[in-house]
Order: structure tokens, then sequence, then C-alpha cells
């Protein structure tokens, strides 16, 4: 799975940062910067709730199977 985000509606209110360290990082300039974006099932609760609460929804998950097909249909 992977975190996809999308600049042109995240405002850098860090709600995802503090949620997902680890994932997140909005810098001095206010940007958001991701550490990585392929996500362990580990991780996942995790990432979601920060993907979930953000207020301008400009994170999302893309799981493996919508990647896949993706994939195979290009």
């Amino acid at each position: 799975m992977k975190v996809v985000l999308d600049r042109t509606k995240c405002t850098g209110l860090g709600i995802c940062e503090s949620l997902a360290p680890a994932f997140f990082e909005v810098d001095d300039n206010g940007d958001l910067l991701m550490h990585k974006e392929d996500v362990t099932e580990d991780e996942m609760a995790e990432v979601e709730e920060a993907v979930n609460s953000c207020p301008t929804e400009a994170l999302r998950i893309l799981r493996e199977s919508a990647t896949a097909a993706s994939s195979a249909s290009h």
C-alpha cells in the first residue's frame, strides 16, 4: 500500500505529522514532507488515522489491488 499526497490540497496543518511522524513532517515553510510512501500492514492503522484526519483530504491510501489494476490496464 502507498500513501499519495495531493500538494494542491495540503495546507500544512500538521495533523498527519502528529499522528504518524515516521511518515509525515511539515517543514518550516509549511510544506508537507513524506518520509516514505510504502505502508506495511503493521503501520496501516497509524497511517489510516492520519489520512482520515486530514481536513483538506490531501492524503489518500492506494491499496495494492488498485495499483495492480492500474498497471495492468496500461
